[in-house]
């Protein structure tokens, strides 16, 4: 049976090495600290909430280091944990606590009014103040052998999805999805135990544990925690705190490169930055690699991996949008809706088999079948492959619109107009248009000192797309909405036309 119980072997092989240190209260925890503190705190969940394996420990709280520690012991007792987006409402906080059966609610004094106003019915007793918890963790000295309950198959964790087609599902992850996901992170991004890197994702994201901070557990590398995204703040951490890998989404990246520290700030140790969700403008990668960072490109879902794909840095500017091949131990496929594979350069729906597969979604037997077949998980997302096998982000399935009876991918669109040097962000969605049936509406945000009409955008466009892929409408905007991971929300893009 393959050992889950890292921290005990880190305590053993480096029992002094950083594992995380908090980037506001400068408190660190070593290996061997946290090794002890997730095994007292078992031990206290246990005797004092009565939680066994199986049970789910809900947490709502912002990215605290007292959530690792959490993590451990929860993993530990062969129980499963349960993050809550704190942005969520009273009903649909309810809906998580009902839909998981949490046995336990751990939640910060800042979110008591909300907690009061859920439905907590299924939990009424049972409820741990978070700063309770971080008493308990400051005043910890004692280590309670307690054996490592998680098995390799069990659920180690329930993230629930955005719900942006009805109610929020919880994807299960397994001990084993972790352990493979580390392998894979691992090898593709040559870890080792010196690395350092920056966590700022929120902990109810699967970026948020899964890049990187479970890989560099595992490694026995060192994460400086952040309790959200602050540009200036990321960039002087790397300087100080000696960061070797740097992970964003183009969002992100595109904030610290706007930071006014930027052109001063040293990022002699950061190796490379990881960057998921979109593609990233050419001139963005530019202007980091000029700083001396390489990019490389990546993508992955909460139900695979998630560290799926990864493209090499030498081919970041050769390969300007893809997200390059398969981590180790994955299978992909594209495939056509009767589930034949399509030929090179032909878009289909991306269909993925390995072991850091998700067994499912919790209590939700239909969306499982839905999405796993015959062992493949149907991503939902349209790509394509090149004759050199490189992979490429198509959109996905709900995004693509017909115009004319003709397929238009917005993210092909939004891919062009990113090359635009005025342009900082684009997002392109399909409107109802009653001679064409759809037509393309496009949001743009522009880089300061910059203008733009909506003239000049079509005029851009015009001999570069085909007809129906141009846009109808053109709307600016300061600034485009984005989830807590930094991603272009296009959901609360307005579909109105405007006027041009």
């Amino acid at each position: 049976m393959i050992e889950m119980d890292w921290l005990k072997q880190w305590n053993r092989y480096a029992p002094n090495s950083v594992a995380f240190k908090d980037a506001d209260s400068k408190v660190e925890y070593s290996y061997s600290h946290l090794y002890r503190l997730s095994r007292h705190l078992a031990f206290h969940l246990r005797t004092s909430f009565e939680i066994k394996t199986g049970d789910r420990v809900a947490v709502l709280a912002t990215n605290e280091i007292e959530y690792l520690p959490l993590f451990f012991a929860v993993q530990r007792l062969g129980a499963v944990l349960v993050p809550i987006n704190y942005r969520l409402t009273a009903r649909e906080i309810s809906h998580v606590l009902g839909d998981s059966g949490a046995s336990l609610l751990i939640h910060q004094n800042q979110f008591t009014d909300v907690v009061k106003a859920a439905d907590v019915s299924a939990i009424p007793d049972k409820r741990w103040e978070f700063e309770e918890l971080s008493k308990f963790c400051a005043n910890s000295t004692e280590d309670k052998d307690l054996p490592f309950e998680g098995e390799f198959e069990s659920p180690c964790m329930i993230l629930y999805t955005s719900g942006t087609t009805g109610a929020p599902k919880g994807a299960i992850v397994s001990n084993r999805m972790l352990h493979w996901n580390s392998i894979n992170t691992t090898l593709r991004l040559n870890l080792s135990q010196n690395d350092v890197a920056v966590g700022f994702l929120p902990f109810f994201h699967t970026g948020g544990w899964n890049v990187l901070v479970t890989p560099f557990v595992h490694r026995g590398a060192r994460t400086v925690l952040m309790k959200k995204f602050d540009a200036a703040r990321v960039l002087e951490l790397c300087e100080r705190e000696r960061v070797t890998v740097l992970f964003g989404v183009p969002t992100t990246m595109d904030m610290m490169n706007r930071s006014p520290g930027f052109e001063s700030v040293d990022l002699s140790s950061v190796r490379y930055a990881i960057v998921g969700g979109e593609p990233m403008p050419i001139e963005l990668i530019k202007t980091w690699e000029k700083k001396g960072v390489p990019i490389r490109q990546g993508y992955g879902l909460t139900e695979f991996g998630p560290n799926v794909f990864s493209l090499n840095e030498e081919d970041s500017v050769r390969k300007i949008g893809s997200i390059g091949f398969p981590n180790f131990y994955i299978e992909a496929r594209v495939v056509d809706d009767s589930g034949r594979e399509v030929a090179t350069g032909e878009i289909g729906e991306l269909v993925l088999r390995g072991p850091v597969c998700t067994p499912g979604y919790w209590r939700n037997p239909e969306a499982t079948a839905h999405t796993i077949r015959d062992g493949w998980l149907h991503t939902g997302d349209l790509v394509r492959k090149d004759d050199e096998g490189y992979f490429y982000v198509a959109g996905r399935k709900k995004d693509m619109f017909i115009s004319g009876g003709e397929n238009v991918y917005p993210v092909e669109i939004e891919r062009y107009l990113s090359q635009h040097p005025a342009i900082r962000e684009v997002a392109v969605i399909g409107v109802p248009d009653a001679k064409w049936g759809e037509v393309g509406k496009v949001f743009i945000s522009l880089h300061a000192g910059h203008s733009l009409t909506a003239d000049d955008v079509l005029k851009f466009c015009a001999g570069n797309l085909a007809k129906y892929k141009i846009p109808k409408w053109v709307e600016f905007m300061n600034d485009l909405p984005k989830g807590d991971s930094g991603k272009i929300l296009k959901r609360r893009l307005p579909t109105e036309p405007v006027s041009n």
